[in-house]
């Protein structure tokens, strides 16, 4: 009896990863909306809408108004992103536009970037999206446009701060416009992959506070974020590979850039942080900061999972 126990979860397991997720249906009709969808964006829509409820229920029952500001805001989130998506690569790339010039905004104030090194990535912050949805192999050229960043700084003959400009610069160009291009590229599972990177988030924190009282679990990624810690990384894991499997798309390789990108992501914004000496990259988002706080974990899952999915 011991022995079967394994083979009969290993069943349920798969049983759940090839559920038909193709043939559940949407329809509306109500005055003068007629709303009739079939297909895989359907199971997300309810999967989404299921969890955000259980979550609400969990965090009004807590009664914490952090808690509470964060899920008012992933609602607000949600359709803002998922809309575009779901409706095509077009509106996904003028979604990315939209992500891209307000995070850089927010970068560019960060490490004090000047205006003309700013604009330059404002104009890839349009040019990487639009290129990803319409010429796609365009985007070949990104390493050398990564070493035209440098332009601003030679031709003013910056010798004080023209290595720091354009290496941050050139940063900037491949961490936030390239990245958020990834979107446009994978469009048909852009939903599921910015979805996994947002419950992977949870995943992470509830690792870190439940797994906190083991030894191992209690030690820090980095010292750049005390909170990043073992347990937390663990909990992403383990969070990515019940999420990617309910979602039915599963690989090694997209659960390494789920987990491991959404927690490096992270990481790597708590060095700017650090550096600016600022607590968030932004004020504007409730429960948040700023974008930048909210979609850093995702600028390396997007690109990662990209890899992953081709």
């Amino acid at each position: 009896m011991n022995d079967s126990l394994p083979h009969e979860l290993l069943d349920a397991y798969l049983r759940i990863l090839h559920l038909d997720r193709r043939s559940m249906h949407l329809d509306l009709d109500v005055w003068f909306v007629h709303l009739h969808i079939t297909g895989r964006g359907v199971f997300f829509f309810w999967v989404t809408l299921t969890i955000l409820a259980l979550a609400g229920i969990a965090v009004f029952a807590s009664r914490k108004r952090e808690l509470i500001t964060k899920w008012v805001t992933w609602v607000m989130i949600l359709p803002v992103v998922g809309i575009p998506i779901w409706i095509g690569p077009g509106p996904t790339a003028a979604l990315c536009v939209v992500l891209a010039l307000i995070s850089v905004r927010e970068y560019a104030r960060l490490i004090e970037l000047p205006a003309i090194d700013s604009a330059v990535l404002y104009a890839l912050s349009i040019a990487y999206p639009l290129a990803a949805w319409q010429r796609p192999e365009w985007l070949h050229l990104v390493p050398v446009l990564v070493l035209l960043c440098a332009l601003p700084s030679v031709l003013a003959g910056d010798l004080e701060h023209g290595i720091r400009r354009a290496a941050f610069t050139g940063f900037g160009s491949v961490w936030i416009c390239w990245s958020l291009a990834s979107m446009v590229l994978i469009w048909r599972d852009a939903f599921l992959v910015c979805f996994a990177a947002a419950a992977t988030d949870v995943a992470a924190w509830c690792g870190g506070k439940g797994f906190h009282r083991f030894r191992w679990a209690s030690r820090p990624l980095s010292p750049l974020s005390p909170n990043k810690t073992v347990g937390g990384l663990a909990g992403a894991v383990i969070g990515a590979f019940v999420v990617l499997t309910l979602l039915g798309t599963i690989s090694v390789g997209l659960l390494l850039a789920v987990a491991l990108g959404g927690v490096l992501g992270d990481l790597l914004e708590s060095m700017f942080k650090r550096q600016a000496g600022v607590k968030d990259a932004g004020e504007w988002l409730p429960g948040f900061g700023g974008l930048l706080d909210r979609i850093d974990s995702l600028l390396l899952v997007l690109p990662l999972a990209a890899v992953a999915l081709t």
